[in-house]
C-alpha cells in the first residue's frame, strides 16, 4: 500500500527545518499562549506547561488558575491570573467570565490538566470549547473531560489532542469510529487507522505508540522515532506543539510535527 500521507522524522532532525529558520526572533511576534489548569491540591501541570512554553519560544504566556490557589501561589507566580473556584478547589462555572476574555487575548489555549474531577469544571470546559473559536490544546486529565462525550469537540476545528494510547482508544470508541485502536497494532496498521481517524474528524492528534510519537492532522501522519523511553511526555510535547502551531496557524501538520522534535531535543533550534 502506498502511504504518501506518512512522513518519518528523526528525533534529532526536524522534518520541516524551514519553520525553524523562519520563526520570529522578536518576542513581540512570537505569539501569546494561555495555559489553563490546576486545582486546590495540584499546580504542577500548569506550572510545567508555562515553563515548557517559554523554552519552546512563546512570546508571552499567562496562566489561569482557580482562585483556591491564590493564597499559596499568588505571591510566587507572577504569570498567574485567578478565576472563581468551587468549594472543593476546582474551576467553577463562573470562571467562564475570566476564561473567555483571556482566551480571546491569546493566540492559543492549552488546557494543561490538574483540573481534578468536578461536575462544575466539566460544564465550564464544555461551554468554553463551544463558545471559543480559537486554537485549543487538550492534554492529561483535561482530555479526560471530553473522551467520554467527544462529539462537540470532534466537530470543532482548531482542536489538538495530546493524549495517551488509552485515551485515544476511549475517544475512538465514544466517537463510534468503526476501526479499533489496539495495543497489539503494528506500526503500519496503526498509521493507517490514525490516518483514517484524522480524515473523519476535525481533531488533530498527537499520541505515542511503539516507541514513536505520532502526529495526525487532516489525513497526514508523521512519526518521530524515540531514542529513549519517555514515560512522561504529554505535557511537554503539548506545550511545544501548541506554541509552534500558534506561530504557524496555516501549517498545522508541519508545526505540530516540529513541536514534537523540539520537545525531544533542545538543540534543534
Amino acid at each position: 500500500m502506498d502511504r504518501e500521507f506518512w512522513h518519518k522524522q528523526k528525533a534529532d532532525k526536524p522534518l520541516f527545518p524551514d519553520l525553524i529558520w523562519s520563526r520570529p526572533e522578536n518576542a513581540a511576534f512570537a505569539g501569546k499562549l494561555l495555559v489553563v489548569g490546576g486545582n486546590q491540591y495540584g499546580f504542577t501541570n500548569p506550572a510545567t506547561a508555562f515553563t515548557e512554553s517559554r523554552k519552546a519560544g512563546i512570546g508571552v504566556a499567562r496562566v489561569l488558575l482557580p482562585d483556591a490557589l491564590q493564597k499559596t501561589v499568588g505571591r510566587v507566580f507572577d504569570a498567574g491570573e485567578f478565576a472563581p473556584s468551587t468549594p472543593s478547589g476546582s474551576f467553577s462555572q463562573r470562571a467562564l467570565g475570566e476564561l473567555l476574555p483571556m482566551a480571546h487575548w491569546a493566540d492559543g489555549v492549552l488546557l494543561s490538566g490538574d483540573l481534578g474531577r468536578n461536575s462544575e469544571t466539566a460544564i465550564l470546559l464544555e461551554k468554553f470549547v463551544t463558545k471559543h473559536n480559537g486554537q485549543v490544546t487538550l492534554t492529561c486529565d483535561a482530555a479526560d473531560y471530553f473522551t467520554s462525550s467527544p462529539d462537540a469537540v470532534l466537530s470543532r476545528p482548531d482542536t489538538l489532542w495530546v493524549i495517551s494510547f488509552a485515551q485515544l482508544q476511549k475517544l475512538a470508541v465514544q466517537a463510534r469510529f468503526p476501526k479499533a485502536f489496539t495495543f497489539d497494532m503494528d506500526i503500519l496498521r496503526f498509521t493507517d487507522t490514525l490516518h483514517n481517524f484524522s480524515q473523519t474528524f476535525h481533531a488533530f492528534i498527537i499520541v505515542k505508540h511503539l516507541d514513536n510519537i505520532f502526529v495526525a492532522a487532516s489525513g497526514k501522519v508523521s512519526s518521530t522515532r524515540l531514542t529513549e523511553e519517555l514515560k512522561i511526555w504529554r505535557l511537554k510535547t503539548a506545550a511545544h506543539a501548541c506554541v509552534w502551531w500558534l506561530q504557524n496557524p496555516s501549517k498545522p501538520f508541519e508545526a505540530l510535527t516540529t513541536g514534537v522534535v523540539t520537545s525531544l531535543n533542545k538543540n534543534v533550534w
